[in-house]
């Protein structure tokens, strides 16, 4: 059940309808509890302050039409601008982009704020009534006229946060679709994902597991979304056996899937109880997923690279992220730990754990052969591979950046000729003697 939840969370923090409800059910309210303050009489203060003139039936009127009727023109404009937006990052950067941009918290609470200044400004001018004005009953009363002074000015004052939003919206959206702040973004997140994952020091080497035992096979067709360790744990240990999963969040499975194993067969239910532990959906998603992250990096320098676009400096830029988080994935340990040992010392749940040349694999290994064809990229290719190799400790993890780097040149090779790949030669020489005595 928390897996399904936290889809939920995390389907509902990628939508443009959530805070747009919510501010428009808040604005609603507060329109009602300020026009019954103003019905009982208890916002005579506002007339008694010199600087602020009352306003009249005809006036309060024609300023809520205003300030509604603008309100509605200003959030369909800003809709249609953000989709622009969208359209425009996701196809310059890669579709894998369009969640970051739905995540956007800037893009979601400006929409937010126009839509529930209109609410408000709507449902106030439905209060204000004219001198004399009937009823429209076929009874014919007719009433004094009402002007709720309060609920007018706090929509002026709604007025003008949206006019400052709507600022902030101009500056944000251009800012926001600049490939630096994206990649930042994208930078930024990973590393934090990769902090929070593994928050020690290396102890030991991991190395990819043969996985054996009693499968237990998915019943449904999907991404992996969202993993409820603690319930999964909890199952494991209620199994009595050990549970070996074959699956990681952000890989796809289908009906028959082996998505782990028991040591020994346990009772059919814990199964069920495993497949529920799981949360599918229909397309990758950040929540648990940093291998998303490193693949969207990924894309972007490559798609960079490509010979339609040949933009060798944002793939610069992608590269320098990459750099980053594999020098956090280099003096890490790996190795995944959910939950204390039971008291026999056995680990009744054991996560697919992932070693250091899968990382690097999947970042600078991906990026290889479209790097070997530029020399500017080739260059920082070798600086960043340096770079991250300052920060290991342990000469395994280290030599793999050396073959990476090996391996960057021999596909240099292939694709260079020239003064472009005696640049590349010359950058590969003192990148192997910088690395050559090994880890510091």
């Amino acid at each position: 059940m928390m897996a399904k939840l936290r889809k939920l969370f995390s389907d509902i923090n990628a939508s443009y309808w959530f805070f747009p409800a919510v501010f428009a059910i808040g604005a609603l309210l507060l329109a009602t509890v300020t026009i019954e303050l103003d019905r009982a009489g208890h916002t005579g203060w506002i007339e008694d302050v010199n600087w602020l003139d009352p306003a009249r039936p005809q006036g309060a009127s024609n300023m809520l039409n205003v300030i509604a009727g603008s309100m509605i023109s200003v959030a369909a404009t800003l809709f249609s601008i953000t989709i622009a937006a969208v359209a425009f990052a996701s196809g310059n950067y890669g579709p894998r982009l369009l969640t970051n941009f739905m995540e956007d918290r800037g893009n979601q609470v400006s929409l937010a704020t126009f839509i529930g200044t209109f609410v408000y400004a709507i449902t106030v001018l439905r209060s204000v009534r004219m001198p004399n004005e009937s009823d429209g009953l076929s009874l014919g009363n007719e009433f004094p006229g009402f002007v709720p002074q309060l609920s007018l000015l706090i929509a002026y004052l709604l007025m003008g946060l949206s006019v400052l939003v709507l600022v902030f919206f101009l500056n944000h959206v251009p800012s926001s679709i600049r490939i630096n702040s994206v990649l930042e973004g994208i930078g930024r997140r990973l590393l934090k994902a990769i902090k929070d994952n593994f928050d020690r020091p290396m102890k030991a080497r991991v190395y990819s597991e043969t996985r054996e035992g009693t499968p237990v096979t998915a019943t449904a067709v999907g991404y992996i979304q969202v993993i409820d360790w603690n319930e999964l744990l909890e199952v494991a240990r209620k199994s009595g056996t050990e549970l070996q999963l074959a699956v990681r969040t952000g890989d796809f499975v289908h009906t028959g899937m082996h998505i782990g194993y028991w040591v020994e067969e346990p009772e059919e239910k814990y199964a069920d109880q495993v497949r529920a532990c799981l949360a599918l959906g229909d397309t990758r998603t950040p929540t648990q997923d940093f291998h998303f992250m490193i693949d969207e990096l990924v894309e972007i320098g490559l798609r960079a690279l490509s010979p339609g676009i040949n933009d060798p400096f944002t793939a610069i830029s992608a590269l320098h992220w990459i750099g980053a988080a594999t020098a956090e994935f280099g003096w890490r340990d790996l190795s995944w730990s959910i939950g204390e040992p039971d008291d026999d010392g056995r680990r009744p749940l054991r996560p697919m754990a992932d070693d250091f040349n899968h990382y690097v694999d999947r970042g600078f290994g991906t990026m290889r052969s479209a790097v070997a064809t530029s020399p500017a990229a080739a260059a920082v290719m070798f600086d960043t591979l340096e770079g991250a190799a300052s920060t290991v400790t342990d000469p395994v993890r280290y030599k793999r950046l050396r073959d990476e780097g090996e391996q960057l040149i021999r596909q240099a090779r292939l694709n260079l000729n020239g003064p472009n790949l005696e640049q590349v030669e010359a950058r590969y020489a003192f990148f192997e003697k910088r690395t050559r005595d090994g880890p510091k």
